[in-house]
């Protein structure tokens, strides 16, 4: 599954690791993505699936 979410677009963050001995090595932050039922469209009663992020959740973005 990507990590993006389908209502703001939030990808993952790019960086590093860096050790006690400040060697880097290549991370990334992952989005808290949730697979919902949501109702989508004009009138608003398709369902469908949608990857969303937890802050489009609680932030009321999504009619679940």
């Amino acid at each position: 599954m990507a990590a993006t979410c389908d209502v703001c677009g939030k990808g993952p963050g790019f960086g590093h690791n860096i050790s006690h001995s400040h060697r880097r090595t290549k991370r990334r932050w992952n989005p808290n993505i949730q697979r919902v039922k949501a109702l989508v469209g004009d009138a608003g009663v398709t369902p469908k699936r949608l990857n969303v992020c937890t802050s489009c959740l609680k932030a009321g973005k999504v009619k679940r």
